[in-house]
């Protein structure tokens, strides 16, 4: 974007939402310990080898124009690759596609028992090159990509039942993806989840595209007390898997009796694998280790490889309950959850979550276990220099006494980044970290041995280049202290900001259970816009009830939402006016979804505060809402529960 006057213009709205600053990040595909995939400038597809520091072309972009390829999956022993185009998004995470096999070793396109149309979902066995995909809510299992199918499955139906993808709600609310299967190390065995939705209640409404007449769009959607759908975890032997059909995996006899939730499925070895329950009241998760037996030909879960983790202020985990890391004694794992000060923190398990050790402590919280290899730990937590809203990597080293702990990232680029995720090779001999902010995002490759940077994957510079030209706005991320509680917040300040002058303010919430407003990372948005062209300071506050900051502050709404949560938004604004630089006549609030809600709840609060505000897309009633999402956080809406709250 070219700048014809003289020095740095503002941002305009134009900018943002042409995307003209958007930053790039660059997330290897590993294929292997010492490979990955990426695709050029010129979009060939790339398998990079990292220690001889070497790519090869695998296919032209002419090749994937054939089948207009937007996307691809490479089968474990680079054979086959998947190309995927007619991409149809559904709904958050899940869409339909078309996919061509390509032939990486002789060449061309796989001609016989061509894949259906409007795939549902693909994936490609760990060892060799099995294939399975979920067609019309049904499962098909290649055993070649030449070969024909075998039904899985076969009682999918549209609406009714999903098998190997999640129906609507645990897509949105408990799984976060568009898939629900899982292959064994080996790829020998292939675990599945049914949905039953057969009698849940549907919201119909009218899609308006390009056709003369409107779609009708039929989703069943449970609502808070109504009923849910039922759930079965399946796991076939793909070698035989018609002979021996799919065998059910037993729901723990602790919660099998009364309603409950399927949450995660982890493969410990071919024959051992971790199914996660979580009871309706969604304060009770049990971790079940279950060991296929020969003799019956039947999956088992003895109940002394149970495990179950119990909220007694609020409800399991964050907003999902966390998944273990299996040691190689294929037994004892590490898993995040909450210590005996509230605060989540990484435990070591091995015979009872009662004799738990506990690995990190502190008053922060370990986010996210990246990788558990024989020697050390990798993880994100948001300990350094105590910044809730930051994410640096750490690395512990396991079986040294004590316990020695190195934050790969915390003064790597300190300035630059403090929020970071990684991504690791297939043994975790290479690792990328993809840094978000506060600065220009940057992606770098590391050796793990020595944790030395091997270089750097995407920097960004034509970014940073192009914004030499624009009057960014500052931004400041401090706290306040309100009556014994702590409320973060992120500032937006215009470019010639004047501590003497006065500035409309603009709120800009979102404010739900386990959310994060306030992190350090970088953006070019409608907010900075507002700041840069037209003068408007804009804040973002994380209150009570927002997460990673313990569980005092997160469980603090637990049954009664819409309350501490706008309390503190307010009360956050009337600290910003004492700060001198307010204009009080011009202070406005603004959020989406549960934002919307905020917002909604703030302005009819009678504070007085806020002269303004639009709330998109609000939650008006909880009874109303999704069932799994809702009663995380408020229970039942019945007379015996939490009717109340609900009214």
């Amino acid at each position: 974007v070219a700048n014809t006057g003289d020095g740095p213009r503002a941002l305009t709205l134009e900018d943002y939402l042409n995307g003209n600053f958007q930053y790039k990040t660059f997330f290897p595909y590993w294929v292997s310990d010492n490979e990955y995939l990426h695709q050029s400038a010129e979009d060939d597809i790339i398998l990079y080898n990292v220690e001889m520091n070497y790519p090869t072309t695998i296919m032209t972009n002419s090749t994937m124009k054939q089948v207009n390829a937007s996307n691809y999956v490479l089968s474990s022993d680079k054979y086959f690759i998947a190309l995927e185009s007619n991409y149809s998004k559904l709904w958050r995470y899940s869409y339909t596609a078309s996919y061509h096999i390509y032939d990486l070793i002789y060449g061309g396109f796989v001609t016989e028992n061509q894949l259906p149309h409007k795939i549902q979902y693909i994936s490609w066995s760990p060892v060799g090159h099995k294939l399975v995909y979920v067609y019309q809510n049904n499962i098909y299992l290649k055993q070649s990509p030449r070969e024909a199918p075998i039904k899985i499955t076969s009682d999918g139906k549209l609406n009714e039942i999903f098998n190997g993808i999640p129906d609507w709600v645990y897509e949105e609310e408990m799984l976060a993806t568009k898939y629900a299967l899982w292959w064994s190390p080996s790829g020998k065995y292939l675990a599945f989840v049914q949905f039953n939705d057969s009698d849940i209640p549907v919201i119909e409404y009218s899609y308006f595209g390009e056709d003369q007449y409107p779609r009708k769009i039929i989703i069943p959607y449970p609502k808070a007390g109504a009923k849910n759908p039922t759930v079965k975890v399946f796991i076939v032997d793909t070698i035989n898997a018609e002979a021996f059909g799919p065998k059910e995996v037993p729901v723990p006899a602790v919660i099998a009796s009364s309603d409950h939730y399927f949450t995660w499925l982890t493969w410990v070895t071919d024959s051992r694998i971790c199914v996660q329950w979580l009871k309706r009241i969604q304060n009770f998760s049990v971790l079940a280790i279950c060991d296929f037996r020969e003799n019956s030909n039947t999956w088992e879960c003895p109940e002394n490889q149970q495990h179950i983790e119990e909220s007694q202020t609020g409800w399991a985990g964050g907003f999902f309950v966390s998944t273990p890391y299996f040691t190689s004694d294929s037994s004892s794992y590490y898993k995040i959850f909450s210590d005996k000060n509230g605060y989540k923190h990484i435990h070591y398990i091995n015979g009872s979550v009662e004799n738990a050790i506990q690995i990190t402590s502190g008053e922060w919280e370990a986010i996210y276990i990246f990788r558990v290899t024989n020697d050390a730990i990798f993880y994100s937590s948001n300990e350094f220099e105590g910044y809730p809203g930051r994410r640096n990597i750490y690395k512990i080293s396991i079986g040294s006494k004590p316990i020695r702990k190195q934050c790969i990232t915390c003064n790597l680029r300190k300035e630059r980044c403090q929020y970071y995720t990684a991504r690791f090779s297939e043994r975790s001999k290479y690792y990328a970290l993809i840094c978000y902010g506060p600065g220009i995002p940057i992606s770098t490759l590391f050796e793990n041995h020595g944790d030395r940077e091997l270089r750097v994957l995407e920097d960004n510079w034509e970014l940073q280049s192009a914004l030499q030209e624009i009057k960014l706005p500052k931004e400041e991320i401090n706290k306040l202290e309100v009556d014994g509680i702590t409320l973060w917040y992120k500032m937006v300040l215009p470019p010639q900001f004047d501590r003497s002058k006065k500035y409309p303010l603009l709120i800009q919430v979102y404010g739900g259970p386990c959310s994060q407003n306030v992190k350090e990372t970088f953006s070019i948005s409608w907010i900075t816009y507002l700041a840069s062209k037209e003068g408007i300071i804009v804040a973002l506050v994380d209150g009570r009830g927002t997460a990673y900051q313990g569980d005092k502050i997160l469980h603090a709404v637990y049954r009664r939402l819409g309350v501490y949560e706008v309390e503190d938004q307010i009360s956050a604004v009337k600290k910003f006016i004492e700060m001198g630089f307010i204009d009080e006549k011009r202070i406005a609030i603004w959020g989406w979804s549960y934002g919307g809600y905020v917002t909604s709840l703030a302005l009819g609060s009678g504070s007085g505060v806020f002269k303004c505000g639009m709330a998109v897309a609000p939650v008006s009633s909880w009874e109303y809402y999704a069932s799994i999402y809702t009663e995380r956080f408020m229970g039942l809406p019945v007379e015996s529960d939490n009717l109340e709250h609900y009214k």
